[in-house]
C-alpha cells in the first residue's frame, strides 16, 4: 500500500469520543450518538463521526472483492490495480495527479487484501473539494497507462525477488499454498513473477469494472463535516459507479494439510516456524470466546502461555504470536515464531505441547479474567486517532457487527463463561495443525561450532496486523 505524496498527518481523535471509548462506551450517552449513519441522496451509506473542532477529514472505504477476484491464472491483478489508481486519472497523468496531491497536502492510498480492495483519503477540510475530485477521478477514470504499468510491474517484481529469499515470506507462502490448494486464498495477493509479467491493461480495467460498485461499498468518515455535506460528497465520489458488482463465487473453505510438516532448507541464522489450522468466522457466536482463548495462549501479553514457556523459561525465541484471522470464506487460526536453528525442534515441541494443553484443559478462571480485562481496556487504542476511527468504522461494517457494537462489546466479552472458553479452546486448538518450517536442517548444524552462537533476531514473526503477502486480515485486536 502506498501513501502519496503529501506531508504526514496524524489526525488526533476527538477528546470526547476517546473518553467515551476509554470508559467502555457501555452506558455512555456520547458513544451512543457518536457514530451517525448517513445515506446520500442516491442511497450510498457511510458511518460518520463528526468533529468540527478538528479541521481535518479522514475517509476510509472498502469494496467487496479483493485478490479473490483475480483470474486464477493471473494472481496479482487486484494488487496491481491498487498500486496504479493514483498513477494518473481522467485528464491528469501520473505526475500531474501527484502534483495536485502534493499542492494540497492530500494523502491518498489503496491496497488489496484477500476479500476486499480498500482505500483511504486524508485531507484538510479547506481542501475537501480538491481531495474529493481526485478520489472521484481515481475510482471512476483510472488511466492505467503503459508507462505506469511497466514501472509498477518492475517494482512488484523486485519485491517478489526479495521475498523469494526471505524465510518469513517463504514460510507464509508455503503454508497458504498447502492450506488452500486450488482456492483463491491459496494464491499470492502480490502474484508470482510469471503472473505479474502477464497482467495487461485490459486485465486491470476488467477488474475495476467488475469490482468497483456501490452495493458492496463500506465507508467510514471522521472529521469536520456534517451529514448533509457528506451525503453530497459521497455521491460526487461514488455516485457514478455501477450499483452492483460482478463478483465471482468464492467457495467456503477450511485449511487443508493438517498434521503435515513442510520443511524448506535455507541457510539463514534462524529457523522460521509458521503453523495454523481452522479458526472461526467473525459471525461465529464463539468468536469472542475464541479471541479470549487466543489471548491466553499468546495474544500480545507478556503473561501469555507461549511467551512464558518459549521465551521466559527457555529463551528459545525473541517472541511468538498467534491469532484468529476471520476471512469472508474461511476462518484461520495461525501463528509463528523464529528460533536458533539448533533449537528449532525443541521450539516446535514446546509450542505444540502448550497448544495441546490449552485445548485439553482450557484457561483458568484467573487467565480468563485477565484476558477479558485486557481486551476491554486495549480496545480504546483503536480509537486514538481519526485515521484509526475511520478504519474501525469500515471494519465494523465489513464484519456486519452493527452500528451499536462499540456499546455492546463490553457486555459480549463479560458474557463469556469459563465453560464457554474451555469448550471453544477444544474446538479451535484440539485438532492437528499444518506447519511450515524454513531454515537449516538438523543434519547441517550437527557439530557446527557456530550454531550455538547464532544471533537472535527480533520480530521474525508471521505478521499479526494488516494484510501481508498472503492477504491476511489483521487479528491484533478484537473488533
Amino acid at each position: 500500500m502506498k501513501i502519496l505524496p503529501g506531508r504526514s498527518m496524524r489526525l488526533p481523535a476527538p477528546a470526547a469520543l476517546a473518553v467515551a471509548f476509554l470508559l467502555g462506551a457501555a452506558a455512555s450517552a456520547p458513544a451512543a450518538t457518536a457514530i451517525e449513519r448517513v445515506v446520500s441522496p442516491s442511497g450510498i451509506e457511510a458511518w460518520l463521526v463528526r468533529e468540527p473542532a478538528t479541521p481535518l477529514i479522514a475517509v476510509d472505504f472498502a469494496f467487496r472483492g479483493g485478490a479473490d477476484e483475480d483470474p486464477a491464472e493471473k494472481p496479482g491483478v487486484a494488487n496491481m490495480v491498487a498500486d496504479l489508481l493514483d498513477e494518473g486519472a481522467g485528464s491528469l497523468d501520473g505526475n500531474a495527479f501527484h502534483e495536485r496531491l502534493e499542492r494540497h497536502a492530500i494523502e491518498m492510498s489503496f491496497g488489496a487484501g484477500r476479500d476486499f480492495l480498500h482505500g483511504t483519503l486524508r485531507t484538510l477540510a479547506e481542501h475537501r473539494d480538491a481531495a474529493v475530485d481526485l478520489l472521484r477521478l481515481a475510482l471512476n477514470e483510472p488511466r492505467f497507462e503503459d508507462e505506469a504499468i511497466e514501472r509498477v510491474r518492475a517494482q512488484i517484481l523486485a519485491t517478489l525477488r526479495r521475498a523469494s529469499t526471505s524465510p518469513q515470506e517463504i514460510a507464509s507462502l508455503r503454508w497458504w499454498d498447502a492450506a488452500f490448494p486450488g482456492h483463491p486464498y491459496g494464491r499470492q495477493v502480490r502474484g508470482t513473477p510469471d503472473s505479474v509479467t502477464q497482467i495487461s491493461a485490459d486485465d486491470l480495467k476488467a477488474y475495476a469494472r467488475r469490482v468497483f460498485a456501490r452495493a458492496d461499498l463500506k465507508i467510514g468518515v471522521v472529521g469536520d463535516i456534517d451529514a448533509a455535506t457528506l451525503g453530497r460528497m459521497l455521491d460526487e465520489i461514488f455516485g457514478a459507479l455501477p450499483q452492483t458488482a460482478e463478483l465471482g463465487a468464492v467457495p467456503e473453505a477450511m485449511p487443508q494439510g493438517l498434521g503435515r510438516v513442510i520443511r524448506v532448507n535455507l541457510n539463514v541464522p534462524q529457523t522460521v516456524i509458521q503453523f495454523g489450522g481452522p479458526g472461526l468466522l467473525r459471525k461465529d457466536p464463539d468468536f469472542i470466546a475464541g479471541a479470549l482463548v487466543n489471548h491466553v495462549l499468546s495474544g500480545g501479553s507478556l503473561a501469555s502461555r507461549l511467551y512464558r514457556e518459549v521465551r521466559e523459561k527457555r529463551g528459545l525465541a525473541y517472541s511468538v504470536s498467534t491469532g484468529l484471522h476471520p476471512f469472508d470464506h474461511a476462518g484461520v487460526f495461525s501463528g509463528g515464531t523464529a528460533t536458533r536453528a539448533d533449537r528449532a525442534e525443541e521450539t516446535l515441541e514446546v509450542v505444540s505441547r502448550e497448544i495441546a494443553r490449552l485445548a485439553a484443559d482450557g484457561p483458568t478462571e484467573e487467565e480468563l479474567a485477565k484476558a477479558k480485562s485486557y481486551l476491554k481496556g486495549a480496545y480504546a487504542l483503536n480509537f486514538d486517532s481519526s485515521s484509526k476511527i475511520a478504519g474501525q468504522l469500515v471494519q465494523l461494517q465489513l464484519d456486519d457487527l452493527g452500528i451499536d457494537y462499540v456499546e455492546r462489546r463490553k457486555g459480549l466479552i463479560d458474557a463469556v463463561t469459563l465453560a464457554d472458553a474451555r469448550r471453544v479452546a477444544k474446538r479451535v486448538l484440539a485438532g492437528p495443525l499444518l506447519f511450515a518450517i524454513v531454515g537449516r536442517p538438523a543434519e547441517a548444524i550437527a557439530g557446527d561450532p557456530g550454531a550455538a552462537g547464532a544471533v537472535k533476531v527480533p520480530g521474525a514473526l508471521m505478521p499479526a496486523a494488516g494484510v501481508d503477502a498472503a492477504g491476511r486480515r489483521g487479528p491484533v485486536s478484537l473488533h
